[in-house]
């Protein structure tokens, strides 16, 4: 049961995180709004790119990063990223619709070669955490991103403020 709801809350943030990262103009994927900050492409990247993370996450035992090898593309191509982020979701899409309610249980965890970053934990507790609310993070910095260039933020979850001022 609870893979089912996973599944759906997945297929129905795809969409939210695909309206967001449309929404994302090539003239301020350069914008960086502190020097300890992500640019908007390398943050729009990144959010591409924990559904790639999908796979490692509940198809593998142990997630080693160093061994795994992903072609990102330019964080100043927006275009690049959508395509990333399209390829990544169908690869995610797999990866999750592999599971059973009993993957869930059984433990994960992820290296950087010899060293452990993350876990063990139930891959399950994975999934909810290091990689759905992960992206949602990301989503609210992106979010932010997108007002301080003046850029319009899509409604994912009802009107947004934006819409809200109209007429």
């Amino acid at each position: 049961m609870i893979l089912q709801y996973l599944t759906q809350e997945f297929e129905h943030e795809v969409n939210s995180t695909r309206k967001l990262l449309q929404a994302i103009p090539e003239k301020d994927l350069g914008y960086k709004p502190s020097e300890h900050s992500w640019t908007m492409g390398e943050l729009a990247q990144h959010i591409a790119t924990i559904y790639y993370w999908y796979v490692g996450a509940l198809t593998r035992d142990v997630y080693d990063l160093a061994a795994d090898n992903l072609e990102r593309g330019d964080t100043n191509d927006i275009k690049a990223t959508l395509a990333l982020f399209e390829s990544n979701v169908e690869k995610a899409r797999t990866a999750l619709n592999s599971l059973t309610e009993e993957k869930l249980k059984d433990n994960w965890t992820m290296k950087v070669g010899d060293r452990v970053v993350l876990g063990p934990m139930p891959r399950g507790i994975v999934a909810r955490g290091f990689l759905f609310n992960h992206i949602y993070h990301h989503r609210g910095e992106m979010i932010v991103y997108l007002r301080a260039t003046g850029n319009k933020v899509p409604g994912m979850y009802g009107p947004t403020y934006e819409d809200s001022k109209k007429g």
